[in-house]
């Protein structure tokens, strides 16, 4: 739905890139090799469940595979990240017990980022998110209908309240504008910000948000 913004090879300069789960619009191979290309040092963040299809899809090299499993934590560069726990319908794991979803927590400087990866509620999630007092969340608002036949995500209600729930100083929605069949309005989630007094910024693909 939406064009693409750059071509791939083109984003120099990156030191780290996440993939929170295995479905090709988070762990896409025709985005990753090109991006690989252009930065041969990076570093993947992804499941250590889904180690192996990482290598495959990205071309890296094992070293530069970092898995986690939720509640594990690394530091990379001046970057830190913590594994937490993603719900894509329900909390998942692999035949040794590892979460097949992952949301990642970003401490960088003095901010703290939140990005979920796909996810609806689940007990605790607000709890476990709160002490990290984060600066900006981004956070699916698509939704989930049997009819699509693909595993949901928060809606737009949902993540806007979510969002208050923790803390989020500000809220940035995400995947939406993408597929036809699996995508939905920012309109419901801006109105329960406002609602909830939640801030919120939607942005356009392409479009540069700094927190300052």
């Amino acid at each position: 739905m939406t064009e693409r913004v750059i071509s791939p090879d083109r984003l120099a300069g990156i030191e780290v890139v996440t993939a929170s789960h295995h479905h090709t619009d988070h762990l896409d191979p025709e985005t990753l090799q090109p991006s690989v290309g252009a930065n041969p040092l990076v570093q993947l963040v992804c499941p250590e469940a889904h180690r192996k299809l990482a290598m495959e899809r990205s071309g890296l090299a094992d070293r530069q595979i970092v898995g986690l499993d939720a509640g594990q934590e690394v530091g990379l560069g001046i970057f830190k990240f913590v594994a937490v726990p993603a719900a894509h319908e329900s909390l998942d794991r692999d035949k040794d017990g590892r979460m097949l979803c992952l949301g990642f927590v970003i401490r960088v400087g003095p901010w703290t980022l939140y990005h979920s990866g796909d996810t609806v509620l689940y007990p605790g999630m607000e709890d476990l998110l709160r002490p990290f007092q984060v600066d900006v969340a981004f956070l699916p608002i698509n939704g989930r209908a049997p009819e699509r036949r693909v595993a949901g995500n928060l809606n737009g209600i949902e993540a806007a309240r979510l969002a208050s729930a923790i803390g989020a100083k500000r809220v940035i929605p995400c995947h939406y504008d993408m597929f036809e069949f699996n995508t939905a309005t920012p309109d419901t989630f801006v109105a329960e910000c406002r609602r909830l007094g939640q801030g919120c910024v939607v942005l356009r693909a392409g479009e540069r948000f700094t927190v300052g």
